[in-house]
Formats: C-alpha cells, sequence, structure tokens
C-alpha cells in the first residue's frame, strides 16, 4: 500500500481534515487512520472534474485504453499485497479476497478492450423521400461527469466497475468508497492517477472523497454531473435517486437472492451450490443464496444433504486460507443478523443447523414465514433460509413475490423446466445449476423492481456513461 497521504484532488493529493480508524473485523485491531473528507473536498473535487470534463471527453481512445492497461499490470504484480489489504479491511475470507482482486483485473482488462469498440454507425435517411440525398450516423459521447458511490464488502472491485468504465467511455469520475473500507480504493485510484499522468492525461480525470452522507449528498445532488453510479442498499439508493433527479441514476442494490430446487434437480450438486452460495464473503454478497425454495418431495433429503456438509464450513480468522465464514464487517451488523434470527424463530421458523459463537456462522433456517426480515429483506450475513412448496410453478411464484429481483438460480435435469424458469422469474438475471452469485463481468448484470437499474459489466456500464449524437448532414452539390 504505497500512495500519498491525503486525498487524491484535482492533480494533486490534499490534505484531509480528520483522520478515523479503518478496523480488521475479526479482532477489533487498528488496520491504520484513512483521511476523511468534508463537503467543501467534495464541492472542489466537482469543480475540477467539471474544469477537465472535455479534455477528458477528447481524449484518444489509445491513451485512455493505455492506461487502463498500465493499471491492469500493476495491480498484477501487486496481486497479494492488494488481496492482503482487503482481507484487513473487509474482513472477508483470503480466498474470497483472491477471487475479488481477480474479478478487478478482468474489468480493467475488458474496460480497456471495449474502448476500440466504442462507436455508432451509419443510418438510411432515404427511406423516406425527403431524405434522398441525406448521409445520417450517430456517435456515442461521454455523459460528463460521473459520480460512484460502493459498498463496503466488496471495495476494489466495485471501484473498479465505476472507474474504468468511466474512463473507457472518456468520463472524468469521483469515486467515494464506503467509509469502513476506503483503503483498496485509495491505492486505485493511486495507481490510476499514475498511470494516467503517464498516458499524458490528466491525473484528475480521477479523484476519490471520503466522509459521510452530507459529502455523498453534495456530489450527487450537482446538476452539473452527468450520471450516479451507486452500489448499497436499497433505501439509500431510493434517496440518492429521488435527490439527484433528473440527473441519470444506475443503481446496483439489494437482494435476496433465491435458489429453486426442482424434483429432478442433483441434490448433491444443488446442496454443494447452497453452501457455496450461502456462505461466501461471510453472506455479505448481494447475490448469495438467502432463500432456498425446494420441492417438497425434495426438502428431506436436501436438508439431510445440507446436514452432512455444513461442518465442513470453517469459521474463523480471515487470514486462514481454509476459513469460509468470518466475521461481519462490524458489531452492528453482526447484531443485527442475530436480531432477524431470533425474530424469526419466535415467528415459527426453526433453526435446522447453526454454528453461532463469538461470530455469525453459518446457520440455516426452515419454515420463515413472510413478512419476516430474514426472509423478505437482505439479511447480509451467513444465513440460509429453506422453504418448501408443491410445485414448480409455486417456486416461481414465491420468489417474484419478493420487492427484489437481483438473481436467482434453478437447479433441475430439465431443459424445459430451464427455459420456463428463464422465462418466468423476475429477475434481472437466471443461473441454471449454478449458484444465483455466479457473475461473469462480461455480462450486463443488473437487477428489476427494487434490486435496481442500469447495467454493470463493461460493455454496458460504458454504453451506460454516453449518450448518442444522431448527426444528418446535406452534402452541398
Amino acid at each position: 500500500m504505497k500512495y500519498p497521504a491525503g486525498l487524491p484532488i484535482g492533480e494533486t493529493w490534499v490534505e484531509a481534515p480528520a483522520t478515523e480508524p479503518v478496523i480488521f473485523p475479526y479482532d477489533g485491531s487498528t488496520v491504520t487512520d484513512a483521511p476523511v473528507g468534508n463537503v467543501d473536498l467534495a464541492r472542489r473535487a466537482l469543480d475540477l472534474a467539471l474544469a477537465v470534463r472535455d479534455t477528458v471527453g477528447r481524449l484518444p481512445s489509445y491513451v485512455r485504453r493505455k492506461a487502463l492497461q498500465s493499471v491492469h499490470a500493476t495491480i498484477s504484480a501487486e496481486r497479494d499485497a492488494f488481496v492482503d489489504l482487503l482481507v484487513l479491511e473487509t474482513g472477508k475470507p483470503l480466498v474470497d479476497c483472491r477471487v475479488e482482486v481477480d474479478r478487478t483485473l478482468l474489468t480493467l482488462e475488458t474496460s480497456a478492450e471495449e474502448v476500440a469498440r466504442l462507436h455508432g454507425e451509419t443510418v438510411p435517411l432515404d427511406l423516406l423521400p425527403s431524405g434522398d440525398g441525406l448521409v445520417g450516423f450517430w456517435v456515442r459521447k461521454p455523459i460528463g461527469v460521473v459520480v460512484g458511490i460502493t459498498g463496503f464488502n466488496y471495495p476494489l472491485l466495485l471501484a473498479s466497475h465505476k472507474i474504468a468504465p468511466a474512463l473507457a467511455a472518456g468520463c472524468p469520475v469521483i469515486v467515494k468508497p464506503a467509509p469502513q473500507t476506503p483503503l483498496a480504493t485509495l491505492w486505485l485510484v493511486h495507481l490510476i492517477r499514475s498511470a494516467l499522468l503517464e498516458a499524458g492525461a490528466p491525473e484528475s480525470a480521477v479523484q476519490l472523497v471520503t466522509g459521510g452522507a452530507d459529502v455523498g449528498a453534495v456530489l450527487t445532488t450537482d446538476r452539473r454531473i452527468g450520471a450516479v453510479s451507486f452500489t448499497g442498499s436499497a433505501a439509500v439508493g431510493h434517496q440518492i435517486a429521488r435527490d439527484a433527479a433528473p440527473t441519470k441514476v444506475l443503481l446496483e442494490l439489494g437482494s435476496n437472492s433465491a435458489l429453486i430446487v426442482a424434483e429432478d434437480a442433483d441434490l448433491d450438486a444443488a446442496a454443494d451450490a447452497i453452501i457455496r452460495g450461502g456462505y461466501y464473503a461471510s453472506g455479505q454478497a448481494c447475490i448469495s443464496v438467502q432463500r432456498v425454495v425446494a420441492v417438497e418431495s425434495v426438502r428431506a433429503a436436501l436438508l439431510a444433504k445440507l446436514d452432512e456438509r455444513l461442518p465442513s464450513v470453517v469459521v474463523g480468522d480471515p487470514r486462514d486460507p481454509s476459513t469460509r465464514v468470518s466475521a461481519l464487517i462490524d458489531p452492528k451488523s453482526t447484531a443485527r443478523v442475530r436480531e432477524w434470527i431470533d425474530a424469526s424463530v419466535a415467528s415459527g421458523a426453526k433453526v435446522a443447523y447453526s454454528d453461532d459463537g463469538e461470530l455469525v456462522g453459518p446457520t440455516v433456517l426452515t419454515d420463515v414465514p413472510s413478512g419476516q426480515l430474514a426472509w423478505d429483506e437482505e439479511i447480509f450475513g451467513p444465513v440460509v433460509a429453506v422453504r418448501s412448496v408443491p410445485d414448480l410453478e409455486t417456486a416461481y411464484a414465491t420468489v417474484n413475490a419478493s420487492r427484489y429481483g437481483l438473481h436467482a438460480s434453478v437447479f433441475t435435469s430439465s431443459l424445459d423446466t430451464a427455459f420456463t424458469a428463464i422465462d418466468r422469474l423476475d429477475v434481472g438475471g437466471v443461473v441454471i445449476n449454478e449458484v444465483p452469485g455466479f457473475r461473469s463481468d462480461v455480462m450486463p448484470y443488473g437487477g428489476v423492481k427494487d434490486s435496481g437499474i442500469g447495467r454493470e459489466g463493461p460493455r454496458f456500464a460504458i454504453e451506460e456513461l454516453t449518450t448518442t449524437r444522431m448527426a444528418i448532414i446535406r452534402p452541398r452539390t
């Protein structure tokens, strides 16, 4: 972790008015003190981003691509150091932090490649006699300054999802990381700014401001920006959308992702997926398995297979390569998850499995009623709720009854069931015979309903961060 002190604003790093400790969630120790910005620095960053908007928008394609390729190479060389830093500031298990760095590298690489594909096309205008002799085409233009606000659970990856497509599109970007996890993002921004400088572009094309909700409000409500890209809770996302209107807003919000187990499913594969998909990142992932909807005829066998596997889920120090579940981001989150579990049990649910010590371990609840937060809302912890239904039609209806719609998966041996599920499930992504958390960063990722609006993945995010400009020419004769 090698970058200047302060915050990267404009062409320099400026002194922050305050610092706060970044806490290692596993044992409460201090990783380091991080700079904390304020509304004045947020306004300065906005002014400086707007000052270079036209310059960044006109950067040649080779400059934008070169900068992204350079950052990819540097992070590849520093991969292990980034992994270690992510473990410390997020408390996520080592295995999940390795995946995060790999996905970050893919995001940078594919964003660099998409620079070469950012173009428009010609259009025939002589479909009506009035268009005879006219030449028509359209091009893509940068949307302007982008404000990216990220969540704590995947700080490096989520920042790359905001920054890399913005740069590829020719947009200056200001990123605001979650207060608990600013360190990897600060390092990423430093590397990107260094790459921009080397490529002949202004460093102020990428800036970072930390701080609280007041800083976020300044960044997202300025009418001069082009777009806000937010990853976080539905409640905050809805507030940003209201306050930012009519500015374009891209929202990647919460979910309570479901995994359907059909009567003809491979139950071993389904059980493996529930374990893998329910507890990775200690359950702190928006597309982790939270709800399992099993056809009644396979319920008992599925629960038995989960019982066989759950004792092998290692709970402990996230620095240990064998650990799969560790501490949640802070004590408040831990208390909330336990409260939701207790409330479910009080309402009639059963605890089918629990490894709950000082840390919230892998937990399985059965028959959680609708109306309980552990079923209806995003628990963001290592808790899976299992419910049985008489048939697949009821399973689809049960999944769709949620206000969320990010990802869902279906385990089945039937191709007909697979295509029916893809057609019937009201979600942004349907995954067959894999975890709903299987996400390719080259696919259009995003949700429907309260899970958000807009799509991520370099190609699709770049399209979101550009506007089409129509051109019509009548050549002089």
